[in-house]
């Protein structure tokens, strides 16, 4: 099992937890549009850090960034593999073609 794969898992197994012990649990609690916006601050976050052309913060905000996707994705019920699936089946497709094929 991969790092992400693990992640994944823990975030799954924490869900339902104790909200005073656990911040994947508190943030649950408080509701899909709070974790949406807590991944949004991540990305300014991550995108102010590859501006400033500051690896070591990039590396960390892209972490931070891809923790609270995981968190929303299991929100959502969308697992990893659901997105390697959909990774699969762009692949190949000129991202300019796979845009274009999107409905408006």
């Amino acid at each position: 099992m991969d790092t992400l794969d693990a992640l994944e898992q823990t975030i799954r197994d924490r869900r339902a937890g104790d909200p005073a012990s656990s911040y994947v649990a508190k943030l649950t609690a408080k509701g899909r549009a709070k974790i949406a916006e807590k991944l949004g601050e991540e990305a300014i976050e991550t995108v102010i850090a590859a501006v400033a052309q500051d690896k070591a913060a990039l590396t960390s905000e892209a972490a931070d960034l891809l923790f609270h996707l995981l968190v929303l994705l299991a929100d959502a019920g969308i697992t990893l593999d659901d997105v390697r699936a959909e990774l699969a089946r762009r692949e190949g497709v000129s991202g300019l073609d796979e845009k274009a094929s999107r409905p408006a």
